[in-house]
């Protein structure tokens, strides 16, 4: 005979209760990492970048939780320093953040929506990009279902092949549009290169965009990302979509960046040693001492959104010295060389920089191979954030 059991009606009060003084005990704790984000150094970014493109109206990018930095917070700010208008990439991103934008506000969807969340994306006053002729048709059903006028903007392809309507597409949206309830605001493509300012495939998309606005008869462009901000005026239409410049990121190859530095990140020692020449370091023994070394274990990895390719090549920063990376990152630690350091230097709490005036999230991305963006998506949630 088999026993049912059937748990406590208190659980789940226990749980929210267990959940806030989980919350209320971590916020108490020291901890092993501080990302630092300067919301004031974002809104300056916004208001240098809204400045350059009048008299376009410049957007915020905060899709990916505003690049992993917080998109309540984001938004919060960019809405202080006049920003109305604010893209996602995803539907459920719009859900989450609508709440907290006023009425005024508009929220676009750039990866449009999926089947079903038509209707709910009308109630919350979303504005999707229709990246396809069925994505386009379903909205206009929508529209005509609910008796009312519907916004929309239609972003068409010009090289880059990931989303929008082809070129041979162009004549189905007249179609589609002609005497459709829909009000499109912006018809948009995506700049491929243009955080290479010279790249040929520039002025190549900017051509087929001006066929796009012939072919299709509709004037109002949304055209320009970060980098496409400081490729000139001809790109930027009537809105600009800067992500990566707004967080401090370089929005252009080879030139000086422009841009504020938004995010510091400072990591915890955990220990220190010293060791002996030809001492294997960290997973695989991929280093070994050339001498008598002195090492510190930092409490931050690859978990933490410090990729495994910064071993023993990236560095982290103490008063101005540069702590080379020795051996692998690991998931939770990193061993860094602190010999270059006065003995006692560091110890046990004491904080590295990893992001900051001695080295920008540029030269991080840079040193492990990749760009800023995935740098700065990454970093993990163990970090205490501090917004200034």
């Amino acid at each position: 005979m088999s026993s049912i059991i059937r748990y406590p009606s208190f659980i789940k009060e226990c749980d929210v209760i267990y959940e806030t003084v989980e919350t209320s005990l971590i916020n108490e704790l020291t901890p092993s990492g501080y990302l630092t984000i300067d919301l004031a150094a974002l809104r300056r970014n916004y208001a240098q970048i809204s400045n350059r493109v009048a008299p376009a109206r410049a957007a915020g990018v905060v899709k990916a939780n505003a690049y992993g930095l917080g998109a309540r917070q984001v938004a919060a700010a960019l809405l202080a320093e006049g920003c109305r208008d604010f893209f996602v990439a995803e539907f459920v991103e719009a859900v989450q953040l609508r709440p907290h934008l006023p009425p005024e506000a508009r929220l676009f969807v750039l990866n449009g929506l999926q089947p079903g969340n038509e209707a709910l994306c009308a109630s919350i006053n979303a504005i999707p990009v229709a990246n396809s002729l069925l994505q386009l048709r379903r909205w206009r059903e929508t529209a005509t279902t609910l008796g009312r006028r519907l916004k929309v903007v239609i972003q068409f392809d010009t090289g880059m092949s990931r989303l929008g309507i082809a070129p041979e597409e162009r004549g189905a949206v007249r179609a589609i549009l002609e005497d459709a309830p829909l009000d499109v605001l912006f018809i948009m493509s995506h700049l491929a290169c243009a955080d290479e300012a010279a790249h040929p495939q520039n002025v190549q998309q900017l051509a087929e965009m001006q066929r796009a606005i012939a072919d299709t008869q509709r004037t109002e462009l949304s055209f320009a990302n970060s980098g496409g901000v400081f490729l000139g005026s001809d790109y930027h239409g009537g809105l600009v979509r800067p992500g990566i410049a707004l967080y401090g990121g370089a929005p252009t190859f080879g030139v000086p960046n422009p841009m504020e530095a938004v995010v510091r990140l400072e990591v915890a020692v955990v220990q220190t040693r010293r060791v002996p020449a030809s001492t294997a370091i960290g997973y695989g023994a991929s280093f070994l001492a050339t001498g008598e070394m002195r090492l510190a274990t930092i409490a931050a990895g690859y978990a933490d959104g410090l990729p495994r390719t910064l071993s023993n090549r990236g560095a982290v920063y103490f008063e101005g010295t540069r702590l080379p990376i020795v051996g692998r990152v690991s998931m939770d630690s990193i061993i860094i060389d602190i010999s270059a350091l006065p003995e006692g230097a560091l110890d046990l709490g004491s904080l590295v920089e990893v992001i900051g005036p001695n080295q920008s999230l540029d030269e991080v991305a840079h040193a492990a191979g990749t760009i800023s963006y995935e740098i700065l998506t990454s970093l993990g949630g163990r970090y205490r954030r501090r917004y200034v």
